[in-house]
This record gives C-alpha cells, structure tokens and sequence, in this order.
C-alpha cells in the first residue's frame, strides 16, 4: 500500500503566474462569499451560550488536529508522510459550510453550529497555519527518528503572511460588506456561494485532468484512508459532546460540525506555490493533495448520512 501511495508524489499541478493569480482571485472570492454568511452579532453567542460552543471550538481546533495526528502515527507503516500531512491540513481547516444544512437536516443545534463555523472561519487565516505547522513538524520530527526519512522543515511565518493576506482580508471585506450593507447582503450571498462553488469545482476539474489515471489507480486506498480519517472526525465531535455532558441537540451538531471540514480551502492553499514552495516541497506534495481533494467529496457523502440518521432517531430531550 505505501509503494503504491508513493506513486502519488508524482502528480504536478503548475497553473503559470498568470493562473495563480486566477486561483488566488477565486480564493478571495470564495472567503469573501463565505464571510457574508457571517454575521457579528453571531459572536454573541459565545457569551449567551458559552458551554457548546468552547467545547466545540476546543474540538475543532485541539481534539481534531490531536487525533489526526495520533492516527498518522499509527497508519504510518502504510501511509506516505505526504498522505499523513494531507490528513493534518485537513484537520487544520475551518468547519465547512455545508455542516450548517446537515445541522439543521439532523435536527441538531443549528444555532451553535453557525457560530462554530463563524469562528473558525474568522480565525482561519491564524489557526490553520499554526495546527498545520505545529502537528506537522511534530510528526516529520518523530517518523525521521524512527524512520530512514529526512525531516521536513514547514516554513511558519511564511505560510502566516500569505494566508493572512489571501484570507484575512477577502473576511474582514465580508464582514464588514454584510455589517454595513445588510439589504444587498441578502441578495447576493447565495449567488456569490453557488457561483465560488462552481469555480472551484471547474479548477480541481482542470487541476487533476491531466492526473486522472494516476487518481483512479490509487482510488481504493484513497478511499479507505479518507473513510477513517473522517469517521475519527465525526467520532471525535459525538465523543467530545458526550464527555461534555451537552444537550442531544448540540451533539449532534457538534458531530458534524467536528467532521465537516473546509477541504477545499486546504486544496486551493496547495494550489499555491508562494504557501507551499516547491524548492522546500521539492515538488512533491500530490499524497495531501488527493487526500484533500477526496475529503471534499467524501465528508458531503458521510456528513448527510449521518444527519439523516440523527433525523430519524427522536430526541430525548
């Protein structure tokens, strides 16, 4: 199985200066859109409601990343250190949106489950360079003792500046664009939501084209390693609910939530050789992005199946 994922190391993705600067137009567009969704006054909630929502962010920002990383370690013996690092890019996203309709689809908090993606989107542009760099390093550092791999150094402050300027600001324009224009707010978020969806989905089409047969002869392991990585996500969402003795309604959006990632904003990061170099890389990355791409598949497939079970099992209170 690892000979087979190092195939994946070969896979290139070179969009030119000229493409980069049409993925990074899309990327600020996508942030944009998403931060129209949020509102200011949903940052109230925290002080309304603190119990839910600390624990969920703690999820999301410790709990996740922890376990992505104690997984790495134990599938390292059949894992690619480029896989392993896709499963902690992942990890270090923010929740994705669509874990706002499974919420509601599974009649769970709908409210708290907002919020957490308001936060962890708005944090975004700090939290996911600093769990990917941290988890990241430690687990390059321990698999080179322990095994003939050199060490990779991830480049923090770097990755910092160029996140923060591709997502910090295109946020802090929707923010303020959704404070201050509320009514035109209203009218376009949807259309600016399924327009940045198509785009993307239009670059990952044109992106990986070209790597198609490389893809689908290492599907099946893709699939499985995936498959686990998100059930820890879910696992990890219902588990902490549980320990936090939360409402059924808040474990339920806590479970999607935790297991709903952003991969996509994972995926357009890698994209970007100013984020990931390829003279650090050495070129070599197609392990995180597969892993990352089929995340963004596979969680919309298991994130409505868990929702539609919770939808049919009654609440208990």
């Amino acid at each position: 199985m690892k000979e087979q994922l190092e195939a994946l190391n070969a896979l290139t993705i070179n969009f030119g200066a000229g493409g980069m600067t049409i993925v990074n137009i899309i990327l600020a567009f996508v942030m944009f859109g998403v931060a129209l969704g949020i509102k200011l006054d949903t940052f109230k909630e925290v002080l309304t409601k603190p119990k839910s929502v600390i624990l969920g962010i703690l999820l999301q920002w410790v709990g996740l990343p922890a376990v992505t990383f104690l997984a790495a370690l134990l599938l390292s013996p059949w894992i690619t250190p480029m896989v392993a690092l896709g499963m902690i890019l992942v990890a270090s996203c923010p929740g994705g949106n669509m874990s706002n309709f499974m919420s509601s689809l599974a009649k769970g908090n709908t409210e708290l489950s907002v919020t957490m993606t308001a936060i962890t989107t708005a944090f975004a542009p700090l939290i996911t360079p600093f769990n990917f760099f941290f988890w990241g390093s430690l687990y390059s550092n321990i698999i080179s003792v322990h095994g003939d791999i050199p060490r990779l150094v991830i480049p923090f402050f770097p990755m910092l500046e160029q996140i923060m300027l591709l997502l910090g600001l295109p946020i802090i324009l929707g923010l303020l664009f959704s404070h201050y224009f509320p009514k035109m707010t209203q009218k376009i978020t949807k259309p600016a939501q399924w327009i940045s969806i198509a785009l993307f989905m239009g670059m990952i089409i044109v992106s990986f084209s070209q790597n198609w047969r490389l893809f689908v002869e290492n599907l099946f392991y893709i699939v499985i390693i995936v498959l686990v990585h998100n059930g820890l996500a879910l696992s990890t969402g219902y588990l902490g609910g549980t320990l936090g003795k939360v409402s059924q309604r808040d474990r339920r959006s806590l479970t999607i939530e935790v297991g709903i990632q952003n991969s996509g904003l994972g995926l357009i990061l890698l994209f970007n050789p100013a984020i990931f170099p390829p003279e650090i890389w050495h070129g070599h990355y197609g392990g995180m992005l597969i892993i990352t791409a089929w995340w963004g598949i596979w969680h919309i497939i298991s994130g409505l199946t868990v929702a539609g079970l919770f939808r049919r099992t009654p609440l208990k209170e």
